[in-house]
């Protein structure tokens, strides 16, 4: 096992810790692993946004597309002084 050090702990939050290890019976210590253990082996909320939007515009007919062509020149961008 570990062992983790914790430096420039903020003081509110520290007795915002202590509160909840005594609401759920646990040592400071126990609390941190618990919290720690919860958030970092959650499952993925579901597919990935690249699986989200295939699945929603998968079926849309895939015609060629050609960009607009330039009525002016590219100009070269000028910022304020």
């Amino acid at each position: 096992m570990a062992i983790l050090t914790i430096r420039d702990f903020d003081d509110e939050l520290k007795a915002k810790l202590r509160i909840r290890a005594a609401e759920h019976g646990r040592s400071m210590e126990a609390e941190v692993r618990a919290i720690l253990a919860l958030v970092l082996t959650k499952p993925t909320s579901g597919p990935g946004m690249g699986l989200r939007i295939r699945q929603r515009f998968g079926d849309v007919d895939h015609e060629p597309f050609e960009p607009p062509r330039r009525v002016e020149r590219a100009r070269a961008v000028e910022f304020p002084e």
